[in-house]
């Protein structure tokens, strides 16, 4: 019973996901897919074979269109980690930066906001601090890169933003971050 619902709902987004937009909707209202129910009997007249489960099962996994922050996310990298009470860029962490400066230079348009992180120890006003060098550390490197200093701003979260919670080594580890996240206006 729950593999057919899930067949179902898959086929439900396989076909909303493959519909065309007439030209004259597409130019004037920017398109889109219309919204399909399982009463539709479009939707209703699809089998659900392995092949179709397999199909729906790959969307997603196809690498990102080129330029757009899925792209920068999955592929170039938005984030890197420093060490405890520590500001210099370790060699993974360049490495991700590089690419994220190769990338830059492909689009021209497109700005980052670098946003410094730390972990939970400290005091706020001292953690704060420490986001804003990582943070400009960060910014320093693409710059040295070639990539334009207009295209960069910072922001100190200091300990106020965590990804990971607890007082353990882990935890502390991924919040003492960068995270370099596109500027508005990109796809």
């Amino acid at each position: 019973m729950g593999l057919k619902l899930i067949g179902s709902i898959a086929a439900l987004v396989l076909i909303a996901a493959c519909e065309t937009v007439p030209e004259e909707v597409a130019e004037t209202d920017g398109g889109g897919a219309t919204a399909l129910s399982a009463a539709d009997p479009q939707v209703a007249a699809v089998p659900v074979t392995p092949e179709l489960e397999v199909a729906v099962a790959q969307v997603g996994k196809w690498p990102p269109a080129p330029g757009t922050f899925d792209e920068f996310i999955k592929v170039v990298g938005d984030r890197i980690f420093f060490g405890f009470d520590q500001i210099a860029l370790l060699p993974k962490a360049q490495e991700t930066l590089k690419r994220q400066a190769e990338w830059l230079l492909l689009y021209p348009a497109t700005s980052l906001v670098i946003q410094g992180h730390a972990d939970e120890r400290g005091t706020r006003e001292y953690n704060l601090a420490l986001g804003e060098r990582r943070a400009n550390a960060v910014r320093n490197f693409l710059i040295a890169l070639n990539v334009d200093a207009s295209r960069l701003s910072t922001v100190s979260y200091g300990k106020e933003r965590p990804v990971a919670l607890g007082s353990n080594v882990t935890a502390w580890g991924l919040n003492r971050r960068a995270v370099s996240q596109v500027g508005p206006g990109h796809p």
